[in-house]
């Protein structure tokens, strides 16, 4: 397949956007990129059509391109998805002792390697973070849910790594939020779960209320 240099743009500064590289806000400039990606315009000018069309950023005819941010009602309706889909994970596990069993060893696990991380480390962190949601959401066993949460993905790395840029205290709830949803799963709790993690995403992505 070949690789075209507004390929290599978009996929540069979508990073960017995702690991809060280019916050939200910002305005950038074809000029600016090009220069920092060692393009000319052109294949700049191809990438931000496909990150507009994308919803990732907003352009103004000679002015730029504007990072949209992260909106409230966006921002609610991924903590809604993700509460609903990792509930009914857990409430499948927890019907399966072995499963339960087996998914408490593997977030344990995480949480222990999560911990090991310097949180300065954006991009670790919140690649940890993902994977301890994602092995919840794989022991529910239900393909049609796993690729519907895989499809918010991106969203959600960007909420973790921003919310991480802004408070370096977040970190440690991050971890200890981590750890009592692991103790729930073992406990063979899903209404405990569910408190948890309402709490949790509500309150690490600093979204008023819960789940509607």
């Amino acid at each position: 397949m070949t690789y075209s240099a507004a390929d290599r743009v978009y996929a540069e500064v979508k990073e960017l956007i995702l690991s809060s590289g280019l916050p939200g806000g910002e305005l950038i400039s074809e000029g600016e990129i090009a220069e920092r990606c060692d393009v000319s315009r052109t294949p700049v000018r191809e990438a931000f059509l496909r990150l507009s069309a994308e919803g990732w950023m907003r352009l103004y005819p000679k002015r730029g391109a504007l990072i949209v941010p992260v909106a409230e009602s966006e921002g609610r309706e991924v903590i809604d998805a993700r509460v609903l889909v990792e509930t009914h994970a857990v409430r499948s596990v927890v019907a399966r002792p072995d499963s339960a069993v087996d998914l408490t060893a593997r977030l344990d696990e995480n949480v222990g390697a999560h911990r090991a991380v310097d949180p300065v480390d954006t991009a670790e962190f919140a690649r940890l973070d993902a994977e301890f949601h994602q092995h919840i959401v794989a022991a529910g066993d239900n393909a049609i849910l796993g690729d519907f949460y895989i499809s918010l993905g991106e969203r959600q790395r960007r909420m973790t790594t921003a919310r991480l840029h802004r408070s370096r205290t977040v970190a440690e709830r991050i971890l200890d939020d981590h750890a009592a949803l692991a103790r729930a799963v073992a406990d063979g709790d899903a209404d405990a779960f569910e408190r948890l993690l309402t709490d949790h995403l509500t309150g690490v992505h600093e979204i008023p209320g819960g789940p509607r």
